[in-house]
């Protein structure tokens, strides 16, 4: 089975970066590979630049990369209550390039994480809104608030019990799902 983990920050010390990869670690005997939104900084996106200059090679890389994959686990780190730029331009510039559903019906495990109460749930909301209109198979979502308090940096973990048996639960059944669907 193969992981594409997507943290959806280009911070050096994403928060999101680090459920994604202790989400990832869940999955018994898996592939993971974990994408760094730094890789796939483009201009912005512009439909003069689109029509001058074509589809930037990040964008093809960053679809190329989901279609590889069995499972998304996808974290957002949340800007003012919805995607950070970096994200939101890669999901702009891969929606371009034709004939493709962004996210590829790909099942997804839908996440995100911050300092305060809510746990980014805007961009949660957010993006269960409008990732299924570009091929979004949301499985579930989860998110975790209080990240300071809930999450153990030093072992790279979940130290709010609940919330840990709440995700691996999520965990679970994504799991399960890619393993009906590979039968």
């Amino acid at each position: 089975m193969k992981i594409l983990a997507i943290a959806g920050s280009n911070s050096d010390t994403s928060i999101n970066r680090l459920l994604v990869s202790y989400a990832a670690s869940l999955v018994q005997g898996a592939e993971v590979e974990t994408v760094d939104m730094n890789l796939f900084e483009m201009p912005i996106y512009k439909h003069q630049h689109e029509v001058e200059s074509g589809l930037p090679q990040q964008a093809v890389d960053f679809a190329a990369r989901i279609d590889a994959a069995d499972i998304l686990l996808v974290s957002l780190s949340e800007h003012n209550g919805t995607y950070s730029a970096a994200f939101k331009n890669v999901f702009d510039w891969t929606s371009r390039i034709k004939n493709r559903a962004i996210w590829n019906e790909k099942p997804m495990l839908l996440m995100a994480t911050a300092p305060g109460a809510r746990g980014g749930l805007g961009v949660l909301e957010a993006a269960a809104k409008r990732f299924p209109l570009h091929g979004g198979n949301i499985v579930d979502t989860f998110t975790l608030p209080f990240f300071n308090d809930n999450f153990d940096k030093e072992s790279g973990r979940i130290s709010n019990e609940e919330k840990d048996n709440e995700l691996k639960e999520k965990i679970q059944k994504i799991s399960a799902i890619e393993s009906i669907l590979e039968k």
